[in-house]
C-alpha cells in the first residue's frame, strides 16, 4: 500500500500494509512466490541495515525549517491467504512517512487504509481518503471449486476523532475495484501511549464489517459439493464478520533510525463463522504480524 503525503502538512511515520496478517504457522508447502517475497525482504533489511551507519543524523531542531523529514523502512509481514484462510502469507513490510523536522512522530495503524488527512495533523477531527489493496483468492488455494476472487483495490475514506493524544477513534468505508467489487468497512478506537521522538504504543479493540456482496464472495457457497464437505450451498447476510484488535510499536533506536511492529488477531464472527469454507478449509481466527527497521533524514530546506 501506498500513503500519499500532503506536502502543506505535518505528516508522520505511516505503515504500507497491503491486508491484515497472521503470525501462526506458515503452510508448509509454501509457494516460490512466498520464498521469494520473504528473501527480498531480508535481502532489503540487510540494505538498509547497512545504512544506517552512512546516514546523517535528523536534526531535532530548526535547521531545515522548509524541509521535510523523510522516512523510509522495510521489513517482512505475515497473514491469511485470504479471509478466512488456515493458510499465511509472507510479503515484505514498507515503511514510509514525511513530516516537518522536530515534529513528534505521529500514530497510525498498521491497518489503517493508505491515505493523508485533508485537515492539520493535531485536528481533534480529521477526515480524507483511504486506500487498501486485497490480494486474489484462487480457488484452489481453499480447496473447493468454489470460483476466483480477483485482486481487489478498496477506495474510500475515513474519519477520525482525536479527543486527547491519548486515544483515537478512526472509522473506514472503501469500495471494491475490481475482484469483490463489494463494499467493506471497519471500526476502531486505540488507546495511545508516547514519548514524544521515542517510542509510540498503541492497542485497541477493532471491528470489521462487510456487505452481502463481500461476505458472499469470500465465504460463501454458490452450490452444494458433497464429495468435499459441502452438502449445500451458502448464502452469508452482510454484516460484521470479524471483531479483534491490534497492537502497533514504534520505538526510537539511534538518532536517525529504528522499530516498526504490529501484531493482530481478528476472530470471524457471525455468517463469517459459520461458513462451511471457514469449517471445512479455513479458520476462524486470524493472525497478523509484521516488523521492520527504518531510516530517517531531512530532505530540502538549509543545508
Amino acid at each position: 500500500m501506498t500513503r500519499v503525503p500532503r506536502p502543506n502538512r505535518k505528516e508522520a511515520i505511516f505503515i504500507l500494509a497491503p491486508q491484515r496478517s497472521a503470525p501462526e504457522a506458515v503452510h508448509p508447502a509454501m509457494t516460490s512466490s512466498h520464498r521469494t517475497a520473504a528473501r527480498f525482504a531480508a535481502l532489503a533489511g540487510a540494505a538498509l541495515l547497512s545504512l544506517l551507519a552512512a546516514t546523517p543524523a535528523v536534526a531535532q531542531d530548526d535547521e531545515a525549517p522548509n524541509g521535510r523529514t523523510l522516512t523510509l523502512g522495510l521489513g517482512a509481514q505475515i497473514y491469511p491467504l485470504y479471509p478466512g484462510a488456515h493458510d499465511y502469507n509472507i510479503a515484505p513490510f514498507p515503511i514510509f512517512g514525511l513530516r516537518r523536522p522536530g515534529q513528534p512522530i505521529m500514530f497510525e495503524s498498521a491497518d489503517d487504509g493508505a491515505g493523508f488527512g485533508l485537515l492539520a495533523y493535531d485536528s481533534v477531527i480529521n477526515f480524507g481518503p483511504a486506500v487498501r489493496f486485497q490480494n486474489k483468492r484462487d480457488e484452489d488455494d481453499v480447496g473447493a471449486p468454489v470460483g476466483d476472487v480477483g485482486f481487489t483495490v478498496e477506495v474510500g475514506g475515513f474519519v477520525e476523532v482525536n479527543p486527547s493524544r491519548n486515544f483515537r477513534l478512526r472509522a473506514e468505508l472503501r469500495r471494491g475495484l475490481g475482484g469483490h467489487k463489494a463494499w467493506v468497512g471497519s471500526l476502531g478506537a486505540d488507546l495511545i501511549l508516547r514519548d514524544e521522538q521515542n517510542y509510540i504504543f498503541a492497542i485497541g479493540p477493532r471491528v470489521r464489517w462487510g456487505n452481502n456482496r463481500y461476505n458472499d464472495a469470500y465465504f460463501g457457497v454458490p452450490f452444494s459439493i458433497p464429495a468435499i464437505g459441502l452438502p449445500a450451498a451458502y448464502n452469508p447476510s452482510g454484516g460484521v464478520n470479524a471483531i479483534g484488535g491490534i497492537a502497533n510499536l514504534t520505538h526510537r533506536l539511534g538518532r536517525n533510525w529504528g522499530l516498526q511492529a504490529y501484531a493482530g488477531y481478528d476472530r470471524l464472527v457471525g455468517d463469517a463463522a459459520d461458513s462451511p469454507l471457514v469449517r471445512a478449509f479455513g479458520s476462524r481466527d486470524q493472525f497478523s504480524g509484521g516488523a521492520g527497521l527504518w531510516i530517517e533524514f531531512n530532505v530540502g530546506g538549509r543545508r
